[in-house]
């Protein structure tokens, strides 16, 4: 991946940057000497550039990346980490509920990278999404967080045939990993306290490996889980 500015780091832009595996990709950027862009509701780390934005309105999705991409300069990658989940029975969890997590998990990831799509053709960029273990494997009561991850995979895959040669795109499929992401939810949904979760460092470190490959070099699909994760396979 060749850096939008010559001289300088790549710069990323990290949906959800402000929280949880988000934001551990942003420092892993900033470490590695990269520039950090974030689209969120809550401010990321000091001195990150960020933009305040509700994905679930996608179209103001689309215009904030594009306001970062073009204050940035460019863009050199992609990392569609924001994502939400209100576990419960369909019958349950009411209507709008479940649209916002369908609009934040999946609609945004497509409505974030089809604006960032030109700037990314100019570097022959990379796009990472972010699915979940959950995206190849059903559970009960998660009807609407399924079908956003298994519709991230079916639109990572088809995209990666789309820009063959020309952006890389790599589907990242995490476990469960130790965030604020499970904090809200009914004490039936929250992970037992000897659950086996996995560092989201670790997972931010295989996103970097993704990002940091030659072009003409595409890693198409990526799981990284706890060992003893048990939503995998």
């Amino acid at each position: 991946m060749t850096a939008a500015s010559p001289g300088a780091g790549p710069t990323v832009l990290v949906t959800g940057g402000s929280s949880g595996l988000g934001a551990a990709v942003v420092a892993a950027v900033a470490v590695s000497g990269g520039r950090p862009l974030v689209l969120d509701r809550q401010p990321p780390a000091d001195g990150v550039s960020w933009t305040e934005c509700d994905l679930a309105d996608t179209r103001a999705a689309e215009a904030a990346t594009r306001h970062l991409a073009e204050q940035a300069g460019g863009l050199d990658a992609v990392v569609t980490a924001a994502g939400m989940d209100v576990p419960g029975r369909l019958a349950d969890v009411p209507g709008e509920t479940w649209d916002r997590i369908v609009a934040v998990d999946l609609l945004a990831t497509a409505a974030v990278i089809r604006a960032a799509l030109p700037f990314l053709l100019t570097s022959r960029g990379r796009v990472v999404t972010v699915a979940s273990t959950l995206g190849v494997k059903a559970v009960s009561d998660a009807t609407a967080y399924c079908a956003a991850k298994f519709g991230v995979v079916g639109f990572t895959r088809a995209l990666a045939a789309e820009l063959a040669g020309q952006v890389g795109v790599t589907l990242l499929i995490p476990g469960g990993m130790r965030t604020a992401f499970f904090d809200e939810r009914d004490p039936q949904y929250k992970p037992g306290p000897d659950a086996i979760l996995n560092d989201p460092g670790d997972t931010a470190a295989a996103v970097m490996f993704a990002l940091s490959q030659p072009a003409g070099c595409a890693v198409r699909e990526m799981v990284v889980c706890a060992e003893q994760e048990t939503s995998y396979p």
